[in-house]
C-alpha cells in the first residue's frame, strides 16, 4: 500500500482525512449542528471532536488535531470492541506506531490477539510485550518494519506471528526466543539469509514460511535440505544465468 504523505502526532494520517472532516463539519453546521448520531447538537461539537478529546484524555502523548478524522475514530471504537472480545483489531487504521493511548485504553483488558496489519508502522515499542503479554497471535503484516525489539521475547504465550509483507532483510533472532511460537510467517520480505543455527534449535516451531524472499542460493539450498522437525516453506529457486548450462 502507498504510505500517506503526512501523519499527525504519532497516531494517524491527518492530512488525508482533513477534507473529509471539513466537509462533514460543514454539513453538520448546515443541518443545525447535528453530530450524525441521532441529531443532538452537543453544543455545536461534532462526534469526531468528542472522539479526539476522549483519546487525548486517555493517554495520547500530545493533544490531537481536530481534523484527525476517521483513523482516530476507528482506533477508539476498535479498542472498545476489544474490551468485549479480547481481540484488538487495529488493521487499516493508518497508524505509524501503536499510540500510548491504546495501551492506556487496554490497561484492564487481557488481550488474546492483536492485528496491526495494513498500516505504515516502522517499529514496535519494547513496552508492547509488557502491555500485551498474554497475546497468542500477533499480525504485523503489510507494514514497513525491518526489525523487532528483543523485548518481544517476553511474549511467553505467543503462538502465531505474521511479519509478512514488510522490509526485513533477515529473520529477527528474537522470534527464536519465543517459547511457544508455532507458526512464523515471514513471506514477501527482503530476507537474504538467516541464522540457521537459531532456527534449527527452536523446539516449538511447526511452520516457517519464507516464500517470496531473495534468499541466497547457498541459504536456499541449505534450508531445503535442513533436517528439522518443522516445515519450511520456500519458493522455487530461480537459477542464475551462470548456473544454467543450456544457455
Amino acid at each position: 500500500m502507498r504510505p500517506p504523505t503526512h501523519f499527525g502526532n504519532d497516531i494517524t494520517n491527518t492530512e488525508a482525512n482533513g477534507d473529509e472532516q471539513n466537509n462533514q463539519n460543514n454539513s453538520n453546521t448546515g443541518s443545525g449542528g447535528n453530530n450524525g448520531n441521532g441529531g443532538g447538537n452537543n453544543n455545536g461539537r461534532s462526534h469526531t471532536d468528542f472522539i479526539v478529546e476522549r483519546l487525548t484524555q486517555n493517554g495520547a502523548t500530545r493533544p490531537l488535531p481536530k481534523n484527525a478524522g476517521s483513523g482516530i475514530i476507528r482506533v477508539v471504537e476498535r479498542c472498545d470492541d476489544a474490551k468485549e472480545n479480547n481481540n484488538l483489531d487495529l488493521s487499516e487504521c493508518e497508524l505509524i506506531q501503536v499510540p500510548d493511548a491504546v495501551y492506556h485504553l487496554m490497561r484492564n483488558t487481557e488481550l488474546k490477539t492483536c492485528d496491526l496489519s495494513g498500516n505504515v508502522i516502522t517499529k514496535i515499542s519494547p513496552k508492547f510485550a509488557v502491555k500485551f503479554s498474554f497475546i497468542t497471535e500477533l499480525n504485523l503484516s503489510h507494514n514497513q518494519m525491518a526489525r523487532l525489539p528483543d523485548e518481544l521475547a517476553d511474549l511467553q504465550s505467543l503462538e502465531v506471528l505474521d511479519i509478512s509483507h514488510n522490509s526485513f532483510i533477515s529473520l529477527p533472532t528474537v522470534v527464536f526466543k519465543m517459547p511457544k511460537l508455532r507458526e512464523l510467517r515471514a513471506n514477501n520480505n527482503a530476507i537474504i539469509d538467516i541464522d540457521r543455527d537459531e532456527i534449527i534449535t527452536s523446539e516449538s516451531l511447526e511452520l516457517v514460511d519464507l516464500r517470496h524472499n531473495p534468499l541466497t542460493p547457498f541459504c536456499h539450498d541449505l534450508l531445503k535440505r535442513a533436517n528439522v522437525t518443522f516445515r519450511i516453506e520456500l519458493s522455487d529457486r530461480v537459477k542464475e544465468d551462470w548456473e544454467d548450462l543450456t544457455i
